[in-house]
């Protein structure tokens, strides 16, 4: 009694490695197969194993050769009755399997011992051995095995009860079918909800001035979160890079990958960056497949590459968010940099796909019919000018409203810093440069930097996160309060743009920003706040 007790209460240990099984398991495989060589299994015993059982309901009988009496056949269906929905569509597939050749032992193992093999198998080994063969396909997905998997998991499942009304007589005498897979799509759907549950509660405290989760940085790391670079060739090959660093702001996240001068600049078509969790088995040393969601895809051919700036060794090309190190004797690339905003960024390094993004939700606030410009003023920016170590630049300016509407390209304009007010006008120690390190050697390359912008709303909630590299050009002078080279550093994107103008003062040997603006589009806003303007 107290084996068939200890027998049913003990879960079955999973097993992470495949196929990988105890020597002891191995060597009776092994002595099994050898007795099955010995004695093969004839055509007649095999269409006995797979004859339906005498209630023709189509069960699969056990392996043995004695009959089973009926008392034994009535404990077996009792003890079994919750199973045998689950695993009965096998029995067509294996009704019409043909026999295979001597030395396909598989094919002659019982049913029985197929899933019991199965059964010490995790879920990622589970899901390797669905693409074996059909055979593996139809065994890896019986809700048998998932079930055994979801209860040494998570528990023994416990089902209340659920008054149901009486059938009618038209649908009495129809019994409904268990539909397939349904503890295999449970288990999936559990381990979902348990982990996003987890890191969704550490997301909950927000940082005061960017209202952007404070522990994000810390959630990444708790996941294995890295960033993935994918560079796909004109002629069709991908070559895939893990990162090199990445170098957390506040509201942002530089990424760096090195490319070893593999790759010709001009040979590349697209890129696409993916976040990637990998996680490590317990006991094997190759790493599981990871998920791969799309978080950045550029298309060279039709994105504009704009040369921004170089040194002794490197040029640096400028396509929309990334920036492309090319050494300039051989036009093959070293680097890749880009700059991740930190507003939504676990969602879209997790909850995306390899071929499509993560879709923010829209979640718009409700309309304040008594304020008539209400959506055109109460704004909030934090903004940060930096390079992949340090920050150049940092900057947070409250309740600022819309001055002037250009009516032309439809944008509000937001100014933060007045060319007339020199009591706003800021310094930039240590200039404007980004600095650059492939292997042993490193450099800087001078007026090029990443620009972190959030906008936030009238509720303190993100209105528009922005972070891209950005250069500076030089441009015609403005402003007759100082004298010295004036630039212009600018980003343009559908749904607004920023410009800042600055001098460099030669000697101070600095750069000063007398004139700052952010311009939003309309429709931005009009889609926001469910306004008209």
């Amino acid at each position: 009694m107290s084996n068939i007790y200890y027998e049913r209460s003990r879960k079955p240990r999973v097993s992470s490695c495949g196929f990988t099984m105890a020597a002891g398991r191995g060597r009776f495989f092994q002595s099994f197969l050898e007795g099955l060589k010995r004695n093969p299994v004839t055509e007649q015993q095999m269409r006995e194993r797979n004859r339906p059982g005498p209630d023709e309901s189509g069960s699969v009988p056990r392996g043995g050769s004695r009959k089973k009496t009926a008392t034994e056949q009535q404990s077996f269906d009792s003890e079994n009755q919750s199973f045998h929905p689950y695993y009965s569509f096998l029995t067509g597939y294996f009704s019409q399997m043909k026999l295979g050749s001597e030395e396909n032992f598989l094919q002659r193992l019982p049913l029985e011992v197929l899933l019991k093999i199965l059964s010490y198998l995790d879920a990622s080994s589970l899901i390797c051995v669905s693409h074996v063969s059909k055979l593996f396909h139809r065994l890896a997905n019986d809700d048998f095995v998932w079930r055994n998997i979801y209860a040494s998991e998570f528990g023994s499942p416990e089902w209340k009860p659920k008054l149901a009304p009486p059938p009618s007589p038209a649908t009495a005498t129809k019994e409904e079918p268990c539909s397939a897979g349904g503890w295999k799509k449970k288990f999936f759907r559990r381990m979902g909800e348990q982990d996003m549950d987890k890191w969704k509660k550490d997301l909950r405290s927000v940082c005061p001035h960017t209202s952007l989760p404070q522990q994000t940085e810390a959630v990444l790391r708790n996941l294995k979160m890295s960033w993935e670079l994918a560079l796909v060739e004109r002629s069709g090959q991908e070559t895939r890079l893990d990162q090199s660093r990445a170098t957390f702001f506040e509201s942002s996240v530089v990424v760096c990958w090195s490319c070893s001068g593999v790759l010709h600049v001009h040979s590349i078509c697209s890129i696409h960056v993916y976040g990637v969790r990998k996680e490590a088995r317990r006991s094997c040393r190759s790493p599981r497949a990871a998920w791969r969601s799309l978080v950045l895809r550029r298309d060279t051919r039709s994105d504009p590459q704009t040369p921004v700036g170089a040194d002794g060794l490197m040029e640096v090309l400028l396509l929309p968010d990334v920036l492309l190190g090319v050494w300039r004797s051989s036009s093959r690339v070293a680097f890749v940099m880009v700059s991740l905003h930190l507003h939504r960024l676990v969602e879209r390094s997790l909850l995306g796909s390899p071929a499509c993004p993560y879709s923010e939700p829209v979640d718009p606030p409700s309309a304040d019919h008594s304020d008539p410009e209400f959506g055109l003023h109460g704004y909030t920016v934090h903004f940060v000018l930096h390079n992949a170590n340090f920050k150049i630049m940092l900057g947070h300016f409250r309740q600022l409203s819309c001055g002037s509407v250009e009516k032309q390209r439809r944008l509000l304009e937001l100014r933060f810093i007045s060319r007339t007010d020199l009591s706003e006008h800021r310094l930039l120690p240590g200039g404007i440069r980004l600095p650059w390190r492939c292997g042993e050697l490193q450099g800087a390359v001078e007026n090029c930097c990443f620009m972190t912008l959030t906008l936030l709303d009238i509720h303190q909630k993100p209105f528009w996160c922005v972070s891209a590299p950005v250069t500076a050009r030089m441009s015609k002078a403005e402003s007759s309060y100082y004298s010295g080279e004036h630039f212009l550093m600018e980003y343009q994107h559908a749904d607004g743009e920023v410009e800042m103008k600055l001098v460099w003062l030669k000697e101070q040997k600095q750069f000063l920003v007398h004139s700052l603006a952010v311009c939003v589009a309309v429709d931005k806003v009009n889609q926001h706040f469910s306004r008209e303007y």
